[in-house]
């Protein structure tokens, strides 16, 4: 953008660019309200359960199911080792722990 506007539109042009809105995230499975969430920057997977009623009765709370936005596959997550940021358009599955 800077060098199309350096052309002959603007001398010496600086350029800012703020996203104003980015696209959902999904939780599916063992929570209280699964559906789509708005995104916010900085969010772990912890808070986005959070956002959507935290776990259900039956929910294991040690693995959770990410599938990022691009990926094919989901990959397991352990929540408790380490905080997880969660990007737009992701999709995060709770499953059901086994008794």
């Amino acid at each position: 953008m800077t060098a199309s506007l350096a052309q002959g539109y603007v001398n010496n042009p600086h350029v800012s660019v703020e996203v104003l809105n980015y696209r959902p995230y999904y939780i599916l499975g063992e929570v209280a309200r699964p559906g789509e969430f708005p995104f916010v920057n900085g969010m772990t997977i912890e808070q986005a359960v959070a956002a959507a009623g935290g776990f259900s009765y039956r929910a294991n709370r040690n693995h959770i199911y990410i599938r990022r936005a691009r990926a094919t596959e989901e990959r397991t997550v352990v929540i408790r080792e380490q905080p997880i940021e969660v990007q737009p358009g992701d999709t995060i599955r709770v499953g059901e722990r086994y008794f």
